[in-house]
Parts: C-alpha cells; structure tokens; sequence
C-alpha cells in the first residue's frame, strides 16, 4: 500500500476505484465500502481509500475532539487492503471548494476515477452541497461508475462513528467490538513506573494513551496485549492512579498474564475487551493489592 499525505503528491496515471469518507474507526461499514472498491480494482484500476483528515477543521474552530482511530492506526489496519491510502488534511482550500469543482478536478482530474463507492449520506464540497445525487448527476458525464452502499445495521441501529463513541464512553466494549469488528485498543511505549506493582507481585507495562484517541471510563479492563507480534491475555487499569499518585496524569497499566520479559521502550497495543469495574481509591496499598488479586481471578476464569 502506497500512503499520500497530500493530493498534490499523487500521480498515479491508471484509472481508480474510489471510496471517500472520514473512516474513523474503520467499522463495518467502512469495511463494506473498501470491499466494493476491492472487487473493482484490477492491473488497469487502483484501489484508493480517499480519507478526509479533520484535524485542521477542528483546530481552526478551536475545538478538541477525539478520534476512534488515529492516522498510524487506520495505516495499519488499511495496509495490505488497497493500493492507496489518501490523508486528506480538511483544509480552507479542500472545505471551500465547491462540490462541482471537487468532481472534476478531484475524482476525475487527479484520480482519473472508474468507480466511486461511498455511503448513502456522504456530503462533500463547499457547505455539503455535493450528495450522492450530485455524483450521479455527473457519472454519465464523466464516465463514472457510482454504487451507493447501504448502511451495516446493528440491532436494528445504522453503525456509525458516533454510535461506537457512544458505546466506548459508556464502557460497553463488547458492543463497540461488535460495531467496529474487530476490539477497541490504545497504544503506547512501554514507560517506567514507580514500580509498585512489581513490588507487590503483580508487575505491569505502563503506557500514556494517545492523545487524540477516545478513551472509556477510567476502570479496570479484561485485555488482550499485542507485544511484538504476539498475544497474551490481561488485565488492564485505565486511570489515573488514585491509591498512589495525585498528579492527574491518564495511564493504562497492564499485568500481562504468563508474561516475564522487561518490555521497556518497546510499542505495545491493549485491546480492552470487557468493562470489569470502575476506578476507586483504596485505603492502603495492601487493600488495592487485595483487589487487584480478585480482579485477576475474576478474569482468569472467564
């Protein structure tokens, strides 16, 4: 797969099977679309996931919002799928452009486009004017083929990013995994710690969270940790440590079970796959390793 960061640096000269959107999360309904422009693509028809990056929206509105998936993520889920990953930055230019001039210059000029999939609310252009109207207005014109995809449901519900964030900030990781098909993970570099878990018999890996990336509530995770390829079960505390630090500081600590190896420096990714219990203060350091002792048990017994 070939990552664009910028339209200006693509210069693929065969025709493109195309889907566009925000793909926050790469849920199953993205997944629907990036198989359509798979089965479209050939040695004549690249396959082109066209991602709108909304980082540079939000910050001239002065807003910070979370993302389900940062831009490494959505590489490495996206890497192997399609011939060509386009990040978008969702500049002043690429937000006032008008719907007419992004057909034409855009999807037929610089992708030279065959075949465009895309969801059946997607807007583009200046004030959203463009829709999927407008793209099949202009699909004899340009010699496009459109397909408009319908939405993956969910008990009923469309599956939507909003509808996975609302899942993950209650907690219910289970039905985000669902939604997402695949388990909701943080990343991170392997930190030093003051090491009190090793001293109480219970060592964890401690990584900061990105900072763009959604977290659920503070608590305590049932886990599946990826190190270097492999998979190990675990448990995991998202918080910020109450028993023993007052610097306010979000960190996910892991005890990975059957598990020795110092892990320092290293990228380590947490799928937190079930919601066990919120974060709470302990009285004595004794008393939280009493808990943390339950927890694992609770766990391994699943």
């Amino acid at each position: 797969m070939q990552y664009v960061s910028e339209l200006e640096s693509y210069h693929e000269q065969r025709k493109a099977a195309v889907t566009l959107g925000k793909f926050d999360g790469l849920h199953r309904g993205h997944q629907k679309l990036i198989s359509r422009v798979r089965a479209h693509a050939s040695e004549e028809v690249v396959s082109v996931v066209f991602a709108f990056d909304m980082a540079p929206l939000y910050e001239r509105l002065g807003k910070q919002k979370k993302s389900l998936m940062t831009g490494r993520e959505r590489y490495e889920h996206l890497d192997g799928q399609t011939d060509y990953l386009i990040d978008c930055p969702f500049t002043e230019e690429i937000s006032g452009m008008e719907a007419e001039t992004f057909i034409e210059e855009v999807l037929v000029g610089r992708f030279h486009a065959a075949y465009i999939a895309v969801g059946t609310d997607f807007h583009f252009g200046h004030e959203k004017r463009g829709d999927i109207h407008m793209l099949k207005q202009y699909a004899d014109v340009y010699g496009y083929e459109l397909e408009v995809v319908e939405k993956e449901l969910y008990q009923g519900r469309e599956i939507s990013s909003t509808y996975i964030k609302e899942e993950v900030l209650a907690g219910r990781m289970e039905v985000a995994e669902e939604l997402l098909g695949y388990a909701y993970a943080m990343s991170g570099v392997v930190e030093h710690g003051r090491k009190l878990g090793r001293k109480l018999g219970i060592p964890t890996m401690n990584i900061t969270p990105e900072t763009e990336k959604l977290a659920p509530p503070n608590g305590v995770y049932a886990c599946r940790v990826r190190i270097g390829g492999q998979f190990y079960q675990g448990i995991g505390n998202l918080g910020n440590k109450p028993t023993v630090d007052a610097d306010g500081k979000l960190i996910l600590e892991v005890n990975v079970f059957a598990f020795d190896r110092e892990t320092y420096g290293q990228t380590i990714q947490v799928e937190l796959l079930s919601f066990v219990r919120p974060e709470r203060k302990f009285a004595s350091v004794e008393e939280l390793k009493s808990q943390m002792e339950a927890d694992i048990e609770a766990i391994k017994s699943r």
